[in-house]
């Protein structure tokens, strides 16, 4: 009885072994912008954009303003996008309108969190968005990771479409 206890014991806490937080807001900022961070800019939702974003998540929008850091034509977005039940807090570069890395902030789900990892998130490096707002390129899936999955490549086709509407002069 006592080892059947146990292996369920070590069975839960493996199963919550990968989520935490894996890259500070400061850290991934760094990572983007190699001369230090610029000063952050914030986006006003508009109707228009609260529309095309709430397109791609396929939910509703509840922000009225989005932060973000912009150096020239690169700009850098940190957003959160519920994977199963929890927020997956992502940060994805955009330079030239094309992603230039996906990176994990926190994971907070119990599955999934091997989406962290760059054979995954590498995919997404160098993908544009077409006029269907869907990303250019496909990208492979994680066997039993499929929320989160699709909360990473929503939350990358969000990052494109705003660095568009930021960027656009």
């Amino acid at each position: 009885m006592r080892i059947v206890a146990a292996l369920l014991l070590l069975s839960a806490i493996g199963t919550h072994a990968e989520s935490g937080q894996y890259l500070k807001r400061e850290e991934f900022l760094k990572l983007a912008f190699a001369t230090g961070a610029p000063v952050e800019r914030v986006l006003w939702v508009d109707r228009g954009l609260r529309a095309s974003i709430e397109e791609i998540l396929d939910h509703p929008l509840s922000a009225l303003r989005i932060r973000y850091w912009r150096n020239d034509d690169t700009t850098a977005w940190i957003l959160d996008e519920i994977g199963k039940e929890k927020p997956i807090t992502i940060g994805v570069t955009i330079t030239n309108g094309a992603i230039g890395s996906v990176k994990i902030l926190e994971f907070r789900e119990s599955r999934g969190w091997e989406v962290r990892y760059p054979f995954f998130t590498d995919q997404f490096t160098g993908a544009g968005l077409d006029q269907r707002l869907e990303l250019d390129r496909r990208i492979d899936g994680i066997t039993g990771a499929t929320l989160s999955v699709r909360a990473v490549d929503k939350i990358a086709r969000v990052a494109l479409y705003l660095h568009r509407h930021a960027t656009k002069s």
